[in-house]
């Protein structure tokens, strides 16, 4: 859930081991914090927006620099210092109960606004919400507003109670871009949008989500060369934030590809914060955003069992590539509306549910194991509904444990790391014939 990075993102800490995308993730981010840091000296806009429905190439199409506040705050759980940042905004009087992503980044503007590579963040000169989901971003968009004199456009993308995108759902979000973000964007950027220039961008982000599928699919080979939830979430940092639709975009996922191609002839497992995980003894598809606080200790906890996961609802949050969608650069305007509209945190619960089921048998998974995050609404409804359903029509047995994103109060390493152990004794369990699904 990288850059400004997933979502979520990459992240400043990393596994043990770097391979050469790594390293070349890293620079881009550095080199855009750099950017960032100077903007207004370059005379360069800025715009704060969000990971899902983000529209990166109509950003970087009009010469303006991102920065993703949700990516902030995951990156300051990883460096540990949400929980002080956290603290600042419940002094100023946010609720225990708001998204910890809001109340990180409230902090953390109200702290100096110093991003993850230590430079300090430019504010912004506009306010682009992509609403697809998530009632938390018209929320935390409010409180922005209160924090910087700046406009904001608002592209509202109908939700998919069904599953269902329509064709008038679609013009709706066309007319939106043609006739109120994009004037909006023009003026604040003071130039035009030069169409062959966004379609120029969007080509670029179909050869990356190429690319990309084929990481995740990569998967479905035994051992997995990569972990698709702990590692998912370094790969989908470039795509999903800051660089979609950039030639370094595209470099990166070409050469990440090579890498993991390498590593399945090789009969490789991929790097964990304890090692190369080649003996994978049982394969999981996960549900819910990771927790960043103690991020590898969570992973540790399912690699030192030899547990791989090899999907992922999280880092689909960005996009669903593997379903099919690429950006077309050929309908600029419709393919952006697509996007909004296909975005993970936009689906229904039955939608959600027939997706990690699809998971689940195309990457011959073992079991799934759901992270309930306390303050995410958007993820959180209706686990325990999910846990069931999925546990009905897989057969395959379900992990529940409950953390938060960015909040180190609400993560208890000793319990979680029984209730994982206790999970992955139960997946030994049903291959000992002792489990049945309820």
């Amino acid at each position: 859930m990288s850059t400004t990075t997933t979502a979520a993102a990459a992240t400043t800490a990393t596994p043990s081991l770097k391979d050469a995308s790594q390293a070349r993730q890293k620079r881009m981010i550095a080199d855009h914090f750099t950017d960032l840091s100077t903007a207004k000296e370059q005379g360069k806009k800025v715009v704060y927006t969000f990971v899902p429905g983000n529209l990166t190439e109509l950003i970087s199409a009009l010469g303006m620099l991102p920065v993703l506040p949700e990516i902030n705050a995951l990156q300051s759980g990883m460096r540990k210092k949400s929980g002080g940042y956290i603290a600042e905004a419940e002094k100023a009087g946010h609720s225990e109960d708001v998204c910890t992503y809001v109340k990180c980044d409230i902090g953390m503007k109200r702290s100096g606004n110093i991003g993850p590579t230590g430079l300090p963040l430019p504010d912004p000169d506009l306010l682009l919400l992509s609403y697809t989901g998530c009632f938390t971003f018209l929320k935390w968009f409010e409180l922005l507003k209160q924090e910087y004199n700046c406009p904001i456009a608002m592209l509202h993308v109908p939700y998919q109670p069904d599953g269902v995108v329509t064709p008038a759902m679609r013009q709706y979000v066309v007319d939106q871009l043609e006739n109120k973000v994009i004037p909006l964007m023009e003026e604040v950027a003071g130039r035009k949008l030069d169409m062959d220039v966004l379609a120029e961008h969007l080509g670029r982000s179909a050869q990356a989500e190429d690319d990309l599928c084929a990481v995740w699919e990569s998967a479905k080979h035994r051992p997995s060369p990569i972990d698709g939830y702990f590692g998912g979430v370094y790969y989908i940092g470039p795509i999903f934030t800051s660089f979609r639709g950039g030639e370094d975009c595209v470099a990166y996922y070409r050469e990440l590809r090579a890498e993991v191609e390498e590593r399945i002839a090789l009969g490789m497992g991929p790097q964990t914060p304890i090692g190369q995980l080649d003996d994978q003894k049982y394969r999981l598809v996960v549900e819910g955003p990771p927790n960043w606080t103690n991020f590898n200790d969570f992973w540790t906890m399912f690699a030192q069992e030899g547990a791989v996961i090899v999907s992922s609802s999280y880092t689909r949050v960005g996009g669903l590539y593997d379903l099919g969608f690429r950006h077309d650069p050929s309908d600029p305007l419709g393919t952006l509306a697509d996007y909004c509209l296909g975005c993970y945190t936009n689906l229904g619960l039955p939608s959600r549910i027939d997706l990690l089921e699809k998971y689940i048998k195309d990457y011959e998974a073992d079991g799934f194991f759901i992270n309930s995050v306390k303050s995410c609404n958007s993820f959180s409804a209706g686990q325990l509904l999910i846990l069931r359903e999925l546990e009905e029509r897989t057969g395959v047995p379900g992990g529940f444990v409950e953390s938060d994103l960015v909040d180190p109060r609400y993560f208890s390493k000793s319990n979680i790391d029984n209730r994982v152990q206790s999970y992955l004794q139960m997946l030994e369990a049903k291959r000992q014939g002792g489990f049945v699904a309820a």
